[in-house]
């Protein structure tokens, strides 16, 4: 038995502990979490910046939301490193032509300059990409439509960096990312597009591009009569033409790609030898392109933003071409071999339809909207001086055909074709916004849907949905092109078996359920026997219900403590899987309930959704 004098004794030694946790905490409390560890450096002034960038989110917070102030940030960054790339892209090309002008008398090692200098900075870009991030070849497009969320809004912020146009690189968003796009996503769209291309036209302006915001291309097309009516025909027959030259494109581009996964050679050079692959590939095409060889021909000394000039440019070459007092300077490089800037065109467009097929097997990061848009403005100019030749020399009656404008074609061409070969029609407001120029809005759009409608014809896949193809990509609508029968597998066969909850659960199985599953919501279901779909309870209640009765009665149920959401939507184990990818995509939910005849059969997440395709894009 104690004595009083023990019990008084306990007595004290509790009060002194109480009062040393007491002290602790309180301690504790005071203390900023940055000032907890003694070894960290300058934990004073860590708490002082700590607490003035908390300040100044609350400022910025009672602005707006700090989700805008990340679609700004999105759009400025994309931006600084559109324009950071061009420039040291810039750097390199000038340093190039600078060599092989220095080496001007000597063809072998012109030829050397020319060819092996491209090929060792590919061979060096293919290994480091490799190295970093090996999933970042090719296109970016097809893994942000097989994502799709945040990369909605980024999809439009790239083509607007890019070109410095919003309104096409929102429209461009829509049509590629038309599975994942919401209506909630068009204002932040429009946001971080318009942040991102005012900020690349004022780096431009800055860096000496320009006195003020302009376009990258200015034209000088005529304003007084841009076109006569009856040209309407001529764009209409360029469009049928770039629809027609587009799907021979996209068929060689399928054909390049199951190639190199079924060549045996081929595949291991891509997967273990990518820089060798890219140096090889690069010097074979330098080759062709060497200005004493075939790319006398090409203009090759032009830059990709020199071609695109020379395309627009809206005076006629052909008729200038006799005249040897005033010889057009894209005229002097497409004809410096002597010969006719129709011989030049048509070879250019022979040879650079096979190229860029095989460029686009090159392991790198690239973007392939710039060369085709450039290889439809070629079909344009073609086509148009054509048109202007025939004007000149009599053959179409009367004054109406007097001035053809030959850039209205190539911008046509442009559009027309890279709107065929990516099944879009955001081309035609991006060609607009490139060179500001509104006059041609109606041919320009006349000849892409009509190169759009022959591309389409037949459900051949675009380049995008291609690229989704073959590298396997869980994208609904690319699996849908190449096997029509996948996406209406039965949901049935591919719902996931969930952890579930009775209503009348305890809280020991409340607290298994959180540890065995992670998702955000558990289906609950009137009994274990009957599985009886009444709704689902949020994982956050759960977590609250488990800690209430941790501390209050531990004799409560899941129906007494926790909240059972009723579900608005349920769908049949005989519904398809397109079904319910269309289900999630409009009802932007997280979580897709399998009843039959309110039995609980299953559930679909965005996560499992992307499994599900997965698995199937791997019976193509």
């Amino acid at each position: 038995m104690k004595t009083p004098d023990d019990s008084r004794r306990s007595e004290a030694d509790g009060e002194n502990n109480n009062r040393e946790q007491e002290n602790r905490s309180d301690t504790s409390h005071n203390k900023s979490p940055l000032l907890s560890d003694p070894w960290k450096p300058c934990r004073r002034h860590r708490a002082v910046v700590k607490e003035l960038l908390l300040k100044l989110r609350c400022c910025l917070g009672t602005v707006c939301g700090i989700e805008w102030y990340g679609y700004a940030a999105l759009g400025i960054l994309t931006a600084i490193l559109s324009f950071l790339m061009d420039l040291s892209v810039a750097k390199l090309l000038r340093a190039h032509q600078w060599l092989y002008t220095m080496l001007e008398g000597n063809v072998l090692l012109q030829f050397f300059c020319w060819t092996l200098y491209p090929a060792c900075i590919c061979a060096i870009a293919s290994s480091f990409s490799h190295n970093i991030c090996p999933f970042s070849t090719g296109s970016g497009i097809p893994e942000e439509k097989a994502a799709g969320e945040m990369l909605v809004v980024s999809a439009g912020v790239g083509v607007a960096s890019c070109f410095g146009a919003p309104i096409g690189g929102v429209l461009f968003s829509v049509e590629v990312m038309s599975s994942h796009f919401a209506l909630r996503h068009y204002c932040p769209c429009f946001f971080s597009a318009a942040c991102g291309a005012l900020t690349f036209r004022l780096l431009a302006v800055w860096g000496g591009d320009g006195e003020t915001l302009q376009a990258l291309f200015r034209t000088n097309f005529p304003d007084a009569l841009p076109f006569y009516p009856l040209e309407i025909l001529l764009f209409a027959f360029l469009g049928l033409l770039c629809g027609a030259v587009s799907c021979c494109y996209l068929f060689c581009h399928r054909w390049i790609l199951r190639f190199t996964k079924t060549n045996p050679v081929f595949a291991k050079m891509l997967t273990t030898e990518k820089g060798l692959y890219s140096g090889m590939v690069v010097f074979f095409l330098a080759s062709l392109t060497f200005p004493h060889f075939a790319g006398q021909y090409m203009a090759s000394k032009y830059t990709m933003k020199e071609l695109l000039t020379s395309f627009l440019d809206s005076r006629q070459w052909t008729s200038q071409s006799h005249n040897t007092s005033e010889q057009l300077e894209p005229l002097l490089e497409w004809s410096s071999s002597g010969t006719s800037v129709y011989f030049s065109l048509v070879f250019f467009l022979l040879m650079k339809m096979w190229m860029l097929v095989l460029a686009c097997t090159l392991p790198l990061p690239a973007g392939y909207f710039m060369p085709v848009f450039i290889y439809g403005a070629a079909i344009g100019r073609l086509i148009g001086e054509g048109a202007a030749y025939l004007s000149s020399t009599g053959v179409t009656p009367g004054q109406q055909w007097a001035s053809v404008n030959p850039g209205g074609y190539a911008l046509a061409g442009a559009a027309a074709f890279s709107g065929a070969v990516t099944h879009t029609l955001s081309p035609v407001l991006v060609a607009i916004e490139l060179t500001g120029q509104f006059t041609h809005a109606v041919p320009i759009l006349l000849a892409t849907l009509m190169a759009n409608a022959l591309s389409r014809s037949g459900h051949r896949p675009s380049f995008y949905d291609a690229l989704s193809i073959s590298k396997r990509l869980p994208h609904l609508p690319s699996l849908k092109k190449a096997s029509p029968q996948l996406p209406s597998t039965p949901v049935g066969q591919v719902a996931v078996k969930s952890v579930l909850l009775q209503k009348a659960a305890g809280p020991v199985e409340a607290e298994q359920a959180v540890r065995t599953s992670t998702e955000m919501q558990i289906p609950v279901v009137d009994s274990y026997e009957s599985q009886t779909l009444l709704g689902f309870v949020l994982r956050s209640e759960l977590l609250t219900f488990l800690r209430r009765w941790k501390t209050e009665s531990p004799e409560k149920h899941l129906d007494e403590g926790c909240c059972i959401h009723q579900t608005s939507i349920v769908i049949s184990p005989h519904n398809t899987v397109q079904e319910a990818h269309s289900i999630l995509s409009l009802l932007g939910s997280q979580t897709l309930f399998v009843a039959d005849e309110g039995k609980l059969v299953g559930l679909i997440t965005w996560p499992e959704m992307k499994r599900i395709l997965e698995d199937l894009a791997k019976e193509i």
